[in-house]
C-alpha cells in the first residue's frame, strides 16, 4: 500500500516574470525579466512535493503523446513519483499553462486544457493507498461528475480523502452532489472557500457551511498562514516568514506538506505547521517544484510556525 494517490491534472507551466499587464499587440516583441519551464498542474505539483517529503506517492492523470507529456513524466519520475497511473491520450495534446507574473505578486494564468476534459474516473486505477487527494476539479468535468463515487470507493477500501478544487474559470462554483460528504478534508484558499460556500465575505461562516457538508475545511491564506475548522473549533497557523521569489504552486506545496503531516501524526496542528512550512519554502524559486521542501527542511521550518 502506498501513502498517497493524487488524482488530477499534470502539465508544463511556462512562467513569465516582468510582463506588462497588457502585452502590446501588433507583432511587437516585448522583453521580460525571465522565463521558466516547470512542472505544472495542481495534482502533479502536490505529487512531486509529497514524494520529495518522503511519501510513497502515485499520480493518476492524463497527458498527451507529445513532448509536453514527456516532460511531465520525466520530471515526476525524477522526483520518485509512481507514474504507472498516468494515461496518454491518443490524439489530444497535454494541457499547457502560461503564468504572467506581475511585480506586485499577482499573476494572470492562461491554460489550454488539452486532454484534461477527457480524463475521467474510468482512467483511475484502484491503487491501494492510505490517502487519496484530488485537485483541479473544475478543469476536468468528466472526472468531476464521477468524483463522489470514485472517492467513496476509495474510502470504502480504507483510504482517507481530500479535495483541492482550485479556481473555477466559469465562476459557477457548483460541486457534484455528495462530493463534500465523500471528502475527509477540503483544502481551498480563502477566495475559493468563500466562493464554494456562497455565503458572502465572512470566512468563518463559509468554513462552517463547508464543514456542514462533511469535510474538515483547511483554508490557505497566503502570507497569513492557514485556518482549519475541526469539530466546531478554529485552529490557525502562521509562518514561517520568507521573502518569496515566486508564489506559483505555493498552495499545492501547502497541500503536500499538510498531507505529509496529517499522514504522519493524524494531528491537525502538526499538519498545519507542515503545510505552512512547505508552502512558504516552495516560494524560494520560480515554479511550483524547484524549491519544494525536503522532510528535513519541512520539519525544521515547521518548528517556526505559530499555532493559535
Amino acid at each position: 500500500m502506498i501513502d498517497l494517490l493524487v488524482v488530477g491534472d499534470a502539465n508544463p507551466d511556462v512562467l513569465i516574470s516582468g510582463a506588462p499587464e497588457t502585452p502590446p499587440a501588433g507583432q511587437a516583441e516585448t522583453l521580460v525579466d525571465s522565463g521558466t519551464l516547470a512542472l505544472g498542474g495542481s495534482a502533479a505539483i502536490v505529487a512531486h512535493g509529497a514524494a520529495r517529503l518522503g511519501l510513497s506517492t502515485a499520480l493518476a492523470a492524463m497527458i498527451g503523446r507529445d513532448a509536453a507529456g514527456d516532460f511531465v513524466l520525466d520530471t515526476l519520475t525524477s522526483a520518485g513519483v509512481d507514474i504507472g497511473g498516468c494515461v496518454r491520450h491518443e490524439s489530444l495534446p497535454t494541457a499547457l499553462t502560461v503564468c504572467l507574473n506581475r511585480p506586485d505578486g499577482d499573476r494572470a494564468i492562461l491554460t489550454a486544457p488539452g486532454c484534461l476534459p477527457a480524463f475521467g474516473p474510468a482512467d483511475v486505477r484502484a491503487v491501494p493507498a492510505r490517502h487519496v487527494h484530488s485537485a483541479s476539479y473544475f478543469l476536468q468535468p468528466r472526472l468531476a461528475a464521477g468524483l463522489p463515487s470514485l472517492l467513496g470507493e476509495f474510502r470504502r477500501a480504507g483510504a482517507s480523502t481530500s479535495l483541492d478544487t482550485n479556481d473555477d474559470p466559469a465562476g459557477a462554483w457548483r460541486l457534484s452532489p455528495g462530493l463534500l460528504a465523500a471528502c475527509d478534508l477540503l483544502l481551498p484558499n480563502e477566495a475559493e472557500a468563500l466562493a464554494l460556500a456562497g455565503v458572502g465575505g465572512e470566512l468563518e461562516a463559509a468554513m462552517a457551511a463547508l464543514a456542514a457538508g462533511g469535510p474538515t475545511p483547511v483554508v490557505k491564506r497566503g502570507g497569513e498562514g492557514a485556518l482549519a475548522l475541526l469539530d466546531g473549533e478554529l485552529v490557525g497557523a502562521r509562518g514561517p516568514l520568507v521573502t518569496p521569489v515566486d508564489t506559483v504552486g505555493a498552495g499545492d506545496g501547502f497541500d503536500a506538506g499538510f498531507l505529509a503531516g496529517w499522514l504522519s501524526s493524524g494531528d491537525l496542528p502538526s499538519a498545519l505547521a507542515w503545510g505552512c512550512a512547505c508552502g512558504a519554502l516552495s516560494t524560494r524559486a520560480a515554479g511550483g517544484t524547484a524549491a519544494q521542501a525536503t522532510a528535513v527542511e519541512a520539519r525544521s521550518a515547521a518548528g517556526d510556525v505559530q499555532i493559535f
